[in-house]
């Protein structure tokens, strides 16, 4: 094997593929990324047991086809150092060398027969705009689990409906709730919506994961979505990944999310993100950031602290459905919430302290909403 590459688009395309290499792992070669320029362009990949990730990169020049599996981290650590410009690569007995510039590296190859075929992608059940696909995945991802000892809690839920031709994302920790719709094509050659009436589907993905992947996939154009009963895989501009789905099931959102006769109140997003991180200051640990309402003077007050720690700031605010409403929230949680938004104004769907809540946006309150608990206030 021998080939010429740009180091940019060298160091790119390692990093990429090198995404879902173990950290550690006691199967040496899954540490590896497998060089392959048999197909005449360069294509690298990596795996471990719960992803995989491809990447075809068209701006080598081939000198002499070949496969390679090389260390994975320890390659991506010699890209990054090496001099801008093109690139010399090949293997030379059992060293694969990499050189630039005047720059020359070394590594041992790893054996290609101990390494594990790729996963094949699944079926293609359609494909999202990227650019979409990667906001919802980043607005519903905050909501999701950290606590590994409740895999499906750390997922995010990937809905397909074929009638509607809408997918929907949803995440939980059982705190707070978020969802987003977004519209998804039918796959090539079929008539539309209409005629994916059939596909449907219902997984969970590692929120982890799937931010990651959403990501890495570029901003522009569209990405394939492909599902089975064990993986879910996403395809875009050369690149291919596939992750294993997560046991079990989120709940159902639809009940949770009907509120009856809520008091809605709209307040200035940017102002009162600035105002909850301003209060936090002086909310220690948990404790909570109080919301108080008043329709007799358009305006909400925030509060938060304890004794002579303490923070305040008013804003203009309306309320309708109530003369006043007070609420309370955790901060980090309220603070997440504001920011998965990047409407001008938010919509607050408020039961009373204890209750549900729910944020959305004025404009488009349906594709994207966000239930937290709020808390009892400590402050009257």
């Amino acid at each position: 094997m021998e080939f010429r590459i740009e180091r940019s688009a060298l160091t790119e395309a390692v990093a990429w593929a090198a995404r879902v290499l173990p950290v550690r792992s006691p199967v040496p070669v899954l540490g590896g990324l497998l060089l392959d320029t048999e197909g005449g362009r360069l294509r690298v990949s990596g795996l471990d047991y719960e992803a995989s990730a491809r990447i075809d990169v068209e701006a080598a020049e081939i000198l002499r086809p070949g496969k390679v599996l090389v260390m994975g981290r320890r390659l991506l650590d010699i890209c990054k150092v090496l001099p801008d410009g093109p690139v010399e690569c090949a293997v030379e007995g059992s060293r694969f060398t990499v050189s630039g510039d005047g720059a020359r590296f070394g590594l041992s190859v790893l054996p290609l027969a101990d390494y594990p075929a790729l996963p094949s992608l699944p079926q293609v059940r359609g494909a999202v705009d990227a650019a979409e696909f990667a906001a919802a995945v980043a607005d519903v991802a905050v909501a999701a689990g950290r606590d590994d000892t409740l895999p499906a809690l750390t997922g995010i839920r990937l809905g397909l409906d074929g009638e509607t031709g809408t997918m929907t994302l949803a995440a939980t920790d059982r705190y707070r709730f978020a969802v987003r719709t977004l519209p998804w094509k039918a796959p090539a050659g079929d008539p539309g919506p209409e005629g994916s009436a059939d596909v449907s589907a219902d997984v969970i993905v590692s929120a982890r994961r799937l931010t990651e992947i959403a990501r890495s996939l570029g901003r522009s154009g569209l990405v394939s979505v492909a599902l089975d009963a064990g993986s879910a895989g996403f395809e875009h501009a050369g690149m291919r990944t596939t992750v294993r789905l997560l046991e079990g099931r989120l709940p159902r959102h639809d009940k949770l999310f009907a509120l009856e006769s809520p008091a809605v109140a709209v307040v200035d997003r940017a102002r009162l993100v600035e105002a909850v991180k301003r209060v936090s200051v002086v909310a220690d640990g948990d404790s909570p950031v109080q919301m108080s309402f008043s329709a007799a003077d358009n305006s909400v007050l925030l509060q938060a602290g304890y004794e002579d720690d303490v923070a305040s700031q008013r804003l203009p605010a309306t309320l309708e459905g109530a003369r006043e409403m007070t609420v309370a929230f955790n901060p980090g949680y309220l603070a997440d919430a504001l920011a998965s938004f990047d409407e001008p104004a938010l919509r607050l769907l408020l039961m009373g302290a204890g209750q549900r809540a729910m944020i959305t946006g004025e404009a488009e309150p349906d594709t994207h909403r966000h239930l937290l608990m709020s808390v009892k206030p400590p402050l009257v």
